[in-house]
């Protein structure tokens, strides 16, 4: 063999070319057939692709990544019958990958064997697959177009005017350039039996803005569906989207829900800016022995910090707050909230995901594995979460959450029910929070305000009732001055503009924590030793901003009495 090789070799090139082709061949046959005498001993059928022709839709069946992977391809499709060729079908994964195309397809699955090179002539083909064009489902808003309509836009009449005008396929990107332009959180469209009304909601309080004709109210509808990716043909039954606004220097993210209503579809719109994970403890409201207790228990290595208030009270912002200002290079942070809605850089943020059974439990459980310092949990709902964050509070963690209660005093009472143990539950609290959020008095219109005899009086009881030695009580001097917002048009008519928490805190103490345990933790006990302990509560601490300008008594009273 070795002289006729020399021979060939001497004979020229192209026959040494021939030869090496050759026995290339009866190589690539000796492995073929050496898989399938595997196949036979597997019990598996062989089979060479090589050449085999395979439809793009069949070979997608699996993705490339993981047929690169697991070296196994999808070669044939075929009503319920499926075929898939694997090099080693031992291997850890094919046979889950097989039960899982099997399931998700309601399919018979054959398995057969293949050669490394047949695998990889299959793979080759992959690149004959179309690659989809990714979509953008996004509304792009210009920010010259905001700044027009600031100008033509003076009040709420101008935009219900404006809206009227323009055309059908303007009225979306109208209403929302206007919804970003009053500062609005949600957007409401909903269908009436004459018209379709348009309302922002601005600084907690819904304000109509415009009423549509409603014979334009399908086609308008229909374009939201359009760009929320929503089913144009679908009506009878609740659906969610979202939007991507694209201002030239943010991107702001909508969330489009819509539900059938008697009279047509209702609309409403939530706008995230995710401009607002940036604001300040001072920002946010707190000061004085609330800012100082804030501060120095964020500072704490492990505990529980929790803050309680209803929906849209601005709990979420205030966690954000807080994580935004402990994210260090040196501290890890996870977060799980539902749904996420502030992208934080350097923080690690999942989203539960009720459908497929990652709840706040199983997440919290699943975070403590990845070595965290700080977790934040967007709420404790039950007890499994809250046995949960007691034990990661109790093994070196800082744990952040909220609670549904009505104010800091009402933490424990709702805890203890859902069946957390006293004896863990004192020593792993660090500090309660109470918050609510009260509108700001529009400072470009601000005016004195002269309050009723019985009002004053109902103010001066209330702050009496803050101990003589807080230095937050008010003295004798105290002119008992008020302002409130007489309306122009930078607060379209409101006379308020933004908002601002209004705080209790309440910290963990040696007489609170003996109270825990002793089992008889009453409201009205936790109440008094509060009072004792200085903390002042949200109508006091509101009506104290009140007594500085910031907003009116009537805006504290309505939401925290």
């Amino acid at each position: 063999m070795d002289d006729q090789t020399s021979n060939l070799r001497i004979a020229s090139p192209e026959t040494e070319e021939k030869f090496r082709e050759k026995m290339a061949e009866i190589k690539l046959k000796e492995k073929e057939h050496l898989t399938q005498e595997r196949g036979s001993r597997l019990g598996l059928p062989y089979i060479n692709l090589t050449g085999f022709p395979i439809g793009p839709e069949t070979l997608a069946t699996i993705a490339k990544d993981v047929a690169v992977k697991l070296q196994v391809v999808c070669f044939l499709r075929s009503g319920h019958e499926i075929r898939l060729a694997a090099v080693d079908p031992e291997r850890d994964g094919v046979a889950q990958l097989v039960e899982t195309i099997a399931a998700e397809n309601n399919a018979h699955v054959g398995l057969y064997v293949i050669s490394e090179h047949s695998f990889l002539s299959a793979l080759k083909l992959y690149d004959r697959i179309p690659q989809p064009r990714k979509v953008t489902t996004g509304l792009e808003i210009r920010q010259d177009a905001v700044r027009r309509y600031r100008q033509e836009l003076k009040d709420f009449r101008a935009l219900e005017q404006k809206v009227r005008s323009v055309p059908l396929t303007e009225v979306f990107t109208l209403i929302l350039a206007g919804a970003i332009e009053a500062a609005a959180s949600d957007v409401h469209i909903e269908a009436e039996e004459q018209d379709v009304k348009v309302r922002y909601r601005i600084d907690g309080v819904l304000q109509t803005v415009a009423a549509l004709p409603k014979d334009a109210w399908p086609r308008i509808i229909n374009r939201i569906k359009l760009i929320a990716g929503l089913k144009i043909n679908v009506d009878k039954v609740p659906q969610d989207g979202r939007v991507t606004l694209l201002l030239d220097n943010q991107h702001i993210d909508v969330r489009v829900s819509t539900l059938p209503t008697a009279y047509g579809e209702s609309v409403v719109m939530r706008l995230l800016m995710g401009s607002n994970v940036s604001i300040t403890f001072e920002q946010l409201g707190l000061r004085g022995r609330a800012f100082r207790l804030l501060v120095q228990h964020i500072d704490r290595p492990n505990g529980m910090l929790l803050t309680s208030g209803p929906t849209g009270s601005g709990k979420t912002t205030t966690l954000y707050a807080i994580a935004v200002k402990l994210n260090k290079p040196d501290t890890k942070i996870i977060t799980l909230e539902d749904p996420i809605e502030y992208s934080l850089p350097g923080i690690n943020q999942s989203q539960v995901d009720w459908s497929k059974g990652y709840t706040f439990a199983k997440g919290l459980r699943a975070m403590l594995r990845q070595d965290p310092d700080i977790v934040m949990v967007g709420e404790i709902r039950d007890l499994e979460t809250a046995e949960t964050a007691i034990q990661a509070a109790l093994t070196g963690h800082l744990v952040l959450s909220t609670l549904h209660t009505n104010d800091a005093i009402g933490v424990i009472p709702r805890l203890l029910s859902m069946g957390t143990k006293p004896y863990l539950l004192a020593p792993a609290l660090n500090l309660m929070m109470g918050q609510r959020l009260v509108r700001k008095i529009c400072d470009r219109c601000v005016v004195d305000d002269q309050l009723d005899p019985e009002m004053l009086e109902r103010v001066k009881r209330a702050l009496a009732d803050i101990p003589a030695s807080s230095p937050d009580r008010p003295g004798q001097h105290t002119s008992w001055r008020f302002k409130k917002g007489a309306g122009c048009d930078v607060c379209h008519g409101i006379g308020y503009r933004g908002r601002i928490g209004i705080f209790e805190v309440l910290e963990m103490n040696g007489q609170l924590e003996k109270l825990i345990l002793s089992g008889t933790a009453a409201e009205a006990d936790l109440r008094e030793l509060a009072r004792d302990q200085g903390m002042l509560t949200m109508a006091q601490d509101g009506l104290l901003k009140a007594l500085d300008g910031i907003t009116t008594v009537e805006e504290v009273f309505s939401v925290a009495e």
